[in-house]
């Protein structure tokens, strides 16, 4: 299976998570694709604040992602004005949500490591849960 398929396939398995919870979700046409889709998912349910995400999966230890990349998804974020998020999921440690202010910069990349998405991160339920997530008080950095 292409890695292609693979993040398709996370994203799908994304989109009905986020519908077993009430939520409304689609796949961004073309995410994956050159630098056309500023994100992978958006993400919305009636009263609350629509999100975009960003997926990433790997089986290493660390994720890495371009600069560019991130920079065209807060950017998107910010001028459709909902909140991003980073869905991430390392092997055998199911999905976790990563607010951006905890990526680090590594020069020519931001990278999330799997401790750091263990520490930082929350699962479906704690980040976008009715209470957890209207209580932030930035919608990008604190």
């Amino acid at each position: 299976m292409s890695n292609k398929s693979k993040g398709s396939n996370m994203e799908r398995e994304l989109v009905k998570l986020f519908a077993a919870n009430g939520w409304r979700a689609a796949r961004v046409a073309g995410s994956g694709v050159g630098d056309e889709a500023p994100c992978d998912i958006i993400a919305g349910k009636m009263g609350r604040r629509g999100y975009v995400v960003e997926v990433k999966s790997s089986r290493k230890n660390t994720i890495y992602i371009k600069k560019s990349q991130i920079e065209d998804f807060m950017k998107f974020s910010e001028m459709i004005s909902v909140k991003p998020v980073l869905a991430v999921r390392f092997l055998r440690e199911g999905w976790l949500f990563v607010d951006l202010k905890h990526l680090k910069d590594t020069g020519k990349f931001w990278a999330i490591s799997i401790d750091t998405a263990k520490e930082r991160g929350k699962r479906f339920s704690q980040y976008f849960d009715e209470g957890t997530a209207e209580k932030e008080s930035a919608y990008f950095y604190e």
